[in-house]
């Protein structure tokens, strides 16, 4: 996605420059100022936590700001997302549809808005069929981290027969300590869904099923958003969401009649 909107934004004649900024607060006052000393146009913040004081410190200062798969509570800031809400509640009907009662989950880092809508879908769709999570672990977005807690969740007598994993990247990890290091077979013994549909999810070894994100929709309408806001200061925030829709494979058990 980083790649595709500095494309588009070429294409407009602009530049990008990307700043990483921390988790915590205590790194917000640096990275602002950083930002106003190169004074740039405007400012496409693609991870930043709930909580985050970044975009509405950047606003104030009169720089505009479009948040990209992410959103904050409240209509003040424009967003570009997926309709992580709908997509993961898809995952929870597929797998409760072919037949999962112990289904996991693995998360991503707690403080994205990604995380939290992702999860309250899967667990709106698992509730429909009148299902919960059986067991929950968090990945961070993480690879490493996702591998820990995949062994850490099928480790033990009490497993999932199916995981929702938060990302498609924690979801290799993820299927990877399942096969080779726990001698499972997926889909026959676990059937594991991801989300994203990056391009490594269609190669043959992993042919996960997951969620797709439309990336360049989304790169579209964020470039489109942001020179906006910079040509009309002031214009009132607008919110795109944008579906997703679940793309079955062979890493998960395919529900009878299932519709893709």
């Amino acid at each position: 996605a980083l790649e595709k909107l500095s494309n588009a934004l070429q294409a407009e004649g602009y530049h990008l420059l990307v700043f990483l900024v921390p988790r915590t607060a205590g790194g917000i006052e640096d990275i602002l100022q950083e930002i106003v000393d190169y004074q740039v146009d405007g400012i496409v913040l693609a991870s930043v936590a709930l909580s985050s004081q970044l975009a509405t410190r950047c606003r104030a200062a009169g720089i505009p700001v479009v948040l990209f798969n992410r959103s904050q509570d409240g209509p003040q800031l424009p967003t570009v997302t997926s309709d992580n809400f709908s997509g993961g509640r898809e995952v929870g009907r597929f797998l409760a549809a072919g037949g999962h009662r112990r289904i996991g989950y693995i998360a991503g880092w707690e403080g994205a808005s990604t995380q939290r809508d992702r999860e309250a879908g899967f667990r709106a769709g698992l509730s429909e069929a009148g299902l919960e999570i059986c067991a929950r672990e968090v990945g961070d977005y993480q690879f490493a981290r996702a591998q820990k807690a995949a062994r850490r969740m099928f480790g033990g007598s009490e497993r999932p027969d199916a995981v929702f994993v938060a990302n498609d990247h924690m979801a290799f990890a993820t299927m990877d300590v399942l096969r080779f290091e726990l001698g499972f077979h997926i889909p026959e013994q676990v059937s594991v869904v991801g989300y994203d549909d990056v391009p490594p999810a269609a190669w043959p070894a992993y042919d996960l099923t997951t969620v797709r994100q439309e990336a360049s929709t989304m790169v579209a309408e964020t470039v489109r958003m942001l020179l906006a806001n910079i040509e009309n200061p002031g214009t009132p925030p607008c919110h795109v969401c944008l579906p997703s829709p679940l793309v079955p494979r062979t890493s998960a058990r395919i529900p009878q009649g299932w519709l893709s």
